[in-house]
């Protein structure tokens, strides 16, 4: 890789392992999964995917196309905010009535609902548009498009190595 590309891929990694690192609850279910042993694999693959998909459609300009149209943010903004009210709620009860994150004990479930249950927490989470989509989708938008697929390829990669780490 020529140093015109290794700059912007290193970014590309550099910003999105500080965005993954974050413990949200698709790495909380990742992590259950990964100390109960349960489908680890599919798991991991899954994740690293999806990032994957998010971060090219950011860095294809995606996230642009949305910020230039005003109603589309509206929406995603209230859709964001009833999620995080949820999760907030949720965040609450779990104060009021604490428990651990055990691997011990857990039974394994069918593959297909522990992938829709990633499913629903990597889609439906506001946040990973807003990092992925937006956030490293108009950072890569500073550069022209070979530097912009090398800076999307770094973020793949990071979000890659977390997950199978």
């Amino acid at each position: 890789m020529s140093a015109t590309l290794l700059t912007p891929a290193i970014e590309g990694f550099s910003l999105a392992a500080g965005l993954i690192i974050a413990i949200g609850a698709q790495n909380a279910l990742v992590l259950r999964l990964g100390l109960a042993r349960h489908h680890v694999g599919p798991a991991v693959l899954f994740c690293a995917l999806s990032d994957a998909v998010l971060i090219a459609a950011g860095c294809a300009g995606l996230g642009t196309l949305v910020a230039a149209h005003p109603a589309a943010l509206r929406l995603i903004a209230l859709i964001g905010a009833a999620v995080l009210v949820l999760y907030g709620l949720r965040a609450a009860w779990r104060a009021v009535t604490p428990g651990r994150l055990e691997a011990a004990g857990a039974a394994a479930g069918a593959l297909g609902p522990t992938l829709g249950a990633l499913a629903l927490v990597t889609w439906l989470n506001p946040h990973v548009y807003l990092d992925t989509v937006i956030l490293l989708g108009s950072l890569a938008g500073r550069y022209p498009v070979w530097a912009r697929l090398a800076f999307g390829c770094g973020a793949v990669l990071a979000s890659t190595l977390w997950f199978a780490g």
